[in-house]
């Protein structure tokens, strides 16, 4: 018998190595069963155990930068202490906000015990964790507040767990048993969902019973065979670049909680079955890394903000793949925040985690290019890693019908001399949209969403075919990319997503070595004439000097606009006010662009050259066909 048990652990051990290479597999639930037969671990057990903890404790002792952040975040448990629990009030349809405050405040307390041992966090973070677990329920009709929930009382009651009372260890875990582990165990499409939710959810939950490991043991196996499948559905979007279906801001969010998942599977079992070597996944910190411009602000579509923070994620990226340029950018934001505002680096729920992860030093990134070919395929490029003032243009195609996706196709954004010149607005309130009544969420191609200005592509950095939506169900795919310094570019073919507008389509961008940046189109009409409007929305005061030249100024510094090779364009600007009344202002923008008329059957060739403060000036004489520049490298 015993034989026959080590010869198929073997077994199973093997297929696990063999499935690694490509990441991505079905795990069977006897390979999870062998992961599970190894004996419990003690509490604290999720991501950072004793071990850990006396290993950091140590680095702090000659790590000066790692004493300010802690002492950051102890600073936050400090100032929760002087406020009221977490109260079961819903915003519209969420307890999200909630859940989040809740997971904040106890995974700053927990930490700030561990390191000081003052029981004053301890009571503290035992009263928020008693107060989640007295609601009536974590609002399962929305479930990611039932994960956020769960996360927040599996990483409490773990990591306090030695010194929690008995009567408190009981009314924790059967919150987390009736509140978070009972709703999940319903048919949920958030189980093999391709968007965050499957992270967020299938994370959070099995945190839950991986906590509650030594009392719900068959649980725990089941949940976990399930959510180490289940993920995968999420995570076959990254492939195969590391890009990010629903842009920067969810990547935060969705790839946080993947990380959560992975890192708690390797403290606990020892294994993440694999799942941490899938190639798309693993460079998705590199997505997240060009993502973010010289001016801190993300290339923010689709339903993103623009400012980007300290994302502790991002660290173990650093950590697990042994490439310190990675946290980079993270390096520069902790060592800005502790000259100037250490508390914001505790803003995220997750940062005592960069404790954990934020080992040694950062390397600069060698490459200032970037693509990532995906379902929302996006292109970034920049002059310098280390110049504040560097040059970056950041273009995307994909498809509007992608999980939170706008008609943003062929839409860029641009920073220079610290300043972004070309943006994006960005995505409407939630709940704002939803109390009217409206469904946020269709995509269909006569969905409400449309309606909404700064989610069609009226209010992108793109074209309008005869005042028309993109089509939801088209895809622009990247067909030609290259990252070399002599002439760095990408193209799209946008042509299915105006189908019925226009006969064919393509948009290409490039960062020039003169450091200014061109953005050509080639379009042909069908057989019925198009009238089609170039336009970018932008911060800057406008200045229109003739039919084909505008000069922008914002702060002192100008970047010129000029239209190359089509001497019919003339220029103008377009307002960014609110269309309805549910649209949000938009203040301080305006949009520059011009139009064209298509006769039917008639090709148009039209360009848009943009140089920044500090570029050199290089006239551009002619214009060569996109499927030729790859031919001019």
């Amino acid at each position: 018998m015993q034989r026959t048990s080590s010869f198929v652990i073997v077994i199973l051990l093997a297929a696990s190595l063999a499935g690694a290479a490509s990441g991505l597999r079905t795990i069977p639930q006897a390979e999870v069963d062998a992961a599970f037969d190894r004996p419990v671990p003690n509490h604290p057990r999720l991501f950072m155990t004793d071990e850990h903890l006396a290993r950091i404790k140590t680095r702090l002792e000659s790590n000066p930068r790692l004493q300010g952040f802690y002492q950051a975040v102890q600073g936050k448990a400090d100032a929760v202490i002087r406020q009221e629990p977490v109260q079961r009030v819903k915003t519209g349809r969420r307890l999200l906000g909630v859940s989040r405050r809740c997971l904040d405040r106890v995974i700053h307390l927990s930490t700030a015990y561990r390191f000081s041992g003052n029981p004053v966090y301890l009571k503290r973070a035992e009263k928020e964790m008693l107060a989640a677990a007295g609601f009536s329920d974590w609002n399962p009709s929305h479930f990611l507040d039932v994960a956020e929930m769960t996360t927040a009382l599996a990483i409490g009651y773990d990591w306090l767990y030695t010194d929690l009372s008995q009567a408190s260890r009981d009314a924790i875990r059967q919150a987390i048993r009736r509140k978070g582990i009972e709703p999940a165990l319903r048919k949920h499409g958030w189980v093999r969902g391709q968007n965050n939710w499957n992270q967020v959810c299938n994370g959070g939950i099995t945190l839950g019973v991986l906590a509650l490991l030594e009392d719900e043991p068959q649980l725990a196996r089941e949940l976990t065979h399930r959510a180490v499948n289940g993920v995968q559905a999420a995570m076959t979007h990254y492939e195969p670049d590391g890009a990010y279906p629903e842009g920067p801001g969810y990547w935060v969010y969705g790839t946080s909680y993947n990380v959560l998942l992975l890192a708690a599977l390797e403290s606990v079992l020892g294994t993440d079955f694999g799942l941490s070597e899938a190639p798309g996944f693993a460079r998705s910190a590199e997505y997240y890394l060009h993502v973010t411009g010289p001016t801190g602000l993300y290339f923010n579509y689709p339903d993103s903000g623009s400012k980007g923070g300290f994302v502790p994620a991002v660290f173990w990226f650093a950590q697990r793949y042994h490439r310190p340029d990675l946290a980079w950018r993270q390096y520069q934001v902790w060592r800005k925040a502790m000259q100037q505002d250490p508390a914001s680096l505790v803003q995220s729920r997750l940062a005592p985690l960069a404790l954990l992860w934020g080992r040694g030093e950062p390397a600069v990134p060698r490459e200032l290019s970037w693509r990532g070919r995906s379902t929302n395929g996006v292109a970034m490029f920049r002059t310098s890693w280390t110049d504040p003032d560097a040059t970056y243009l950041a273009i995307k195609g994909g498809s509007p019908g992608v999980s939170h996706g706008h008609m943003d196709v062929g839409s860029f954004v641009i920073d220079a001399a610290g300043l972004r010149w070309a943006v994006d607005l960005g995505a409407e309130s939630y709940h704002k949209i939803e109390s009217r009544g409206m469904n946020l969420w269709g995509r269909s191609q006569d969905a409400e969403r449309w309606t909404i200005f700064r989610y069609n592509n009226l209010a992108h950095n793109t074209l309008v075919v005869d005042g028309k939506h993109q089509r939801v169900k088209g895809h622009a795919p990247i067909v030609r990319y290259s990252d070399r310094q002599e002439f760095p570019h990408v193209v799209f073919d946008m042509t299915t997503v105006y189908e019925g507008q226009l006969a064919q389509v393509l948009r290409g961008a490039a960062l020039l070595p003169s450091g200014q940046i061109l953005i050509q189109d080639e379009m042909k009409a069908t057989d019925q004439p198009a009238q089609v409007r170039w336009a970018m929305v932008t911060p800057a005061d406008v200045v229109i000097e003739s039919d084909t030249q505008a000069l922008l100024r914002q702060k002192g510094k100008t970047m010129r606009l000029t239209i190359l090779g089509d001497a019919k364009a003339k220029l103008k600007t377009y307002s960014t006010e609110p269309k309805a009344d549910y649209d949000a202002p938009n203040p301080g923008t305006r949009l520059i662009g011009f139009e064209v008329t298509l006769s039917p059957n008639q090709s148009r060739r039209t360009a848009v050259l943009l140089t920044p403060p500090g570029a050199r000036p290089d006239p551009v004489t002619s214009l060569d066909p996109l499927p030729d520049w790859s031919a001019l490298e």
